[in-house]
């Protein structure tokens, strides 16, 4: 039982998920408020912009925890060669491009049931993307996600030579 008075540490993720926040994570706040006042569900760090590299394992991932995935809506323009349906586990999972930017995909469950994540640029640092990704799955967080990587330092800007 929790004291309903005493404030909550929401920033940081338990020490085991800092360890293991690498290229290649998802972060996915499975327990949603139900009102859904957080604006995203969890964060995804793909390793690079190759889409058809990438989107598989998040998928598989996903599934595990959530259910079978029906479609999942990423911005064209921020990704390499964007399919239109991927096969993960002989399931179909069609892809839909729109400009929802590339800092967010969503991904759908069902008909309706949808989750938003964040998606870390693949050039962010360790720290600057598990900062991004603890507030993202804040469940009062009401920061938008292109916010959210300019609060924390992991915009889109591409990493500098």
């Amino acid at each position: 039982m929790s004291d309903s008075g005493s404030p909550r540490v929401t920033r940081l993720l338990p020490d085991a998920v800092h360890q293991a926040v690498k290229p290649g994570t998802a972060v996915v706040r499975l327990q949603t408020t139900g009102d859904r006042r957080g604006v995203l569900d969890g964060a995804w760090w793909p390793c690079s912009r190759d889409i058809a590299a990438e989107l598989p394992a998040l998928i598989s991932a996903l599934t595990e925890h959530l259910g079978p995935l029906t479609r999942v809506g990423l911005d064209a323009g921020a990704w390499d060669a964007l399919p239109t349906r991927v096969l993960v586990d002989d399931r179909v999972v069609h892809i839909d491009s729109f400009p929802v930017g590339d800092d967010t995909v969503l991904v759908t469950r069902g008909d309706q049931d949808y989750f938003s994540l964040l998606v870390i640029p693949p050039h962010a640092t360790p720290e600057a993307a598990r900062t991004a990704m603890a507030e993202a799955v804040r469940a009062d967080n009401i920061t938008q996600a292109e916010q959210i990587l300019i609060d924390t330092g992991t915009d889109r800007a591409a990493p500098r030579t």
